[in-house]
């Protein structure tokens, strides 16, 4: 199925204020809440469609990469949109503050409020903690990029203690059910009102809301649950990626606290410098030299690609600063079938120096009248050629 439009999904303008946007996401947050919608599978959908688009476009540096490259440029590992699945708890960690830490509802009310995700009312608002995330910097060539590339990485990140298997506790016995919230994972006050008995649900300070406690701590890990570790990530870059473009790959982060949620690996991608090659966009640029004779007379030559090499043929009186187009040799387009051009400009090299023999022939050239310069209206400047191709 197609992803929806981000602006579209909030019902906002791309010139929405940050503040616009959050008040976008609560109204449909709020409207399709599983506890408004118990059941309702197209209310939970849409209610997780609102949290990704929020997701997006609330983060500058997201927002302005939607905003050039649209889905294609929030692009996971693995590729296909922006991998983004969150489930209910992820997303009341991560926005659940924009409601003032539980929705408030009257007493009898019938509606158990932003208590957790399925309902406080029906026992299942016990939080999961979530390891933090961890980003890296990958260098990628032209090459690379062209074709995309597999590329295996050490990263030092918190691994599950292998003594307790991440619980933190000594043995089985040594977790035990929170005597604040009796296991719930949430507390509830009330406070009467002027317009009556008003309930709010919030996470249990005692046990942070997962609904134990640990009495006997694992003494390898303290009673955390994670120590320090390494692995070896394989991470997937497609063909087409961009510098600036940042890669998710969920839960190769760090490891949570007693067995919770890992975080997420953030790939953040660096073009190396080409010796030979610049980038714009999806077409790369080449400055080429040929010398005089092959200017003057025609030539044919090969010129380098991402892939190998091309012949092209220069043709009789070709000027220095002449563009020409190389169709389907640039980079490809992240998530598409279009791939760009190479543009190749044509530089004739002037000699340096010259033997005697060489500067005698040249000399009887000087005067000659076809070696004379005669500019006309076709020979351009590089900047109106180039700009003549994107016209």
């Amino acid at each position: 199925m197609e992803k929806r439009d981000y602006y579209e999904v909030l019902g906002v303008e791309k010139t929405a204020t940050a503040e616009e946007i959050k008040k976008a996401y609560r109204k449909k947050a709020m409207q399709y809440h599983p506890d408004r919608n118990p059941g309702d599978k197209e209310a939970e959908e849409k209610f997780k469609e609102a949290a990704e688009a929020y997701d997006v476009l609330s983060n500058p540096d997201k927002k302005a990469r939607y905003d050039q490259f649209g889905h294609a440029g929030m692009s996971g590992a693995a590729g296909g949109g922006y991998n983004v699945d969150f489930d209910l708890n992820t997303i009341f960690e991560r926005f659940g503050d924009l409601f003032g830490g539980g929705f408030s509802g009257f007493s009898g009310g019938g509606f158990s409020g932003f208590s957790g995700f399925g309902g406080g009312g029906r026992g299942q608002g016990k939080r999961v903690r979530r390891g933090t995330n961890i980003r890296i910097k990958v260098k990628l060539t032209l090459e690379e990029i062209n074709t995309g590339v597999e590329k295996k990485i050490k990263i030092q990140k918190l691994i599950p203690c292998e003594h307790c298997g991440g619980t933190g506790a000594k043995d089985k016995s040594g977790v035990t059910t929170c005597p604040t919230c009796k296991g719930s994972g949430q507390v509830v006050s009330q406070q009467r009102t002027m317009f009556g008995v008003m309930q709010q649900v919030t996470v249990c300070g005692t046990c942070g809301g997962t609904g134990e406690v640990i009495k006997d701590k694992c003494p390898h890990c303290g009673g955390n649950g994670v120590v320090k570790g390494e692995e070896v990530v394989t991470v997937n870059i497609p063909a087409g990626v961009a510098e600036g473009m940042q890669l998710t790959m969920r839960g190769k982060g760090n490891a949570a606290p007693n067995g919770g949620v890992n975080g997420d690996l953030l790939v953040l991608i660096e073009e190396q410098e080409h010796e030979l090659f610049e980038r714009n966009g999806n077409n790369i640029y080449l400055n080429y030299y040929i010398s005089f004779p092959q200017a003057a007379l025609g030539a044919t030559v090969e010129v380098p690609t991402l892939t190998g090499k091309a012949r092209i043929k220069i043709a009789a009186g070709t000027q220095s600063g002449q563009i020409l187009r190389l169709q389907g040799k640039g980079l490809p387009e992240l998530n598409s079938r279009i791939i760009g051009d190479l543009i190749v400009n044509i530089n004739v090299w002037t000699p340096k120096s010259l033997t005697k023999d060489e500067k005698a022939a040249i000399e009887k050239l000087m005067d000659a009248e076809n070696f004379k310069p005669k500019p006309g209206k076709n020979d351009q400047g590089f900047f109106s050629r180039v700009k003549q191709f994107f016209n």
